[in-house]
C-alpha cells in the first residue's frame, strides 16, 4: 500500500496493492494495522455503499466531524473533494480524483471537508468507511456547480437529488 498527500492539506490518496492472477483478483481494501503504520489512525464505525448509474452526480456533502475512507467497488467515478473549513488558508479549494475498479484507489477525507462523486461507467459502486454514525443534522451541501469553488466535472448536465440542485436537504 502507498499513501501519498495531495494538493489538500489531510487530504491522501491510498494505493492499494492488488494480488491478480489467471482467477481473477484479491485486493485487501482495509486493515486497521497497516493503515496505522501509514499514519491514518482512526476507529472506523460505519460502512456505506451508494450504487448509481452513468451521469449520476452525488454530493459535495460533508460535515465537521467524519472522516472518510472512499472506495470505488465496481465501474469507475470522478471524486471531488472540497476544503469547506472557513478557518483554513486552504477554504473552497478542490481537487478531482478518478477512482475505479481497475486502479484500486481510494481517498481519505477529513472533517470540514465535503465529497461528492460523478458516475463515470454505466454503473458503480461507491463505497467509505466512516468514523462517526450518520447524522444528517450536522452535514452541509455545497453545490456542485457553485462558483464560489470553480470545481471542474467532466459533465454539464449530471442527474442530481433536489438537495444535490438546491444546496441543502429539501422535504
Amino acid at each position: 500500500m502507498k499513501v501519498e498527500k495531495t494538493k489538500l492539506d489531510g487530504v491522501l490518496l491510498v494505493k492499494l496493492e492488488v494480488f491478480e492472477d489467471f482467477r481473477g483478483q484479491y485486493v485487501e481494501t482495509y486493515n486497521e494495522a497497516i493503515y496505522r503504520e501509514h499514519g491514518v489512525d482512526m476507529h472506523l464505525v460505519q460502512d456505506d455503499i451508494s450504487v448509481s448509474s452513468r451521469n449520476v452526480l452525488r454530493g459535495i456533502h460533508g460535515d465537521a466531524e467524519t472522516w472518510k475512507l472512499i472506495t470505488c467497488l465496481y465501474g469507475s467515478f470522478y471524486l471531488m473533494v472540497v476544503n469547506n473549513d472557513a478557518d483554513s488558508p486552504q477554504y473552497r479549494q478542490w481537487q478531482g480524483f478518478t477512482l475505479s475498479d481497475t486502479n484500486r484507489h481510494q481517498v481519505l477525507v477529513p472533517p470540514k471537508f465535503g465529497n461528492g462523486h460523478l458516475v463515470l461507467s454505466e454503473k458503480a459502486i461507491f463505497h467509505y468507511k466512516q468514523n462517526t454514525y450518520y447524522n444528517p443534522a450536522g452535514q452541509f451541501t455545497i453545490v456542485w456547480n457553485d462558483p464560489a469553488v470553480g470545481a471542474w466535472w467532466p459533465v454539464d448536465n449530471p442527474i442530481l437529488s433536489r438537495r444535490d440542485q438546491a444546496g441543502h436537504f429539501v422535504n
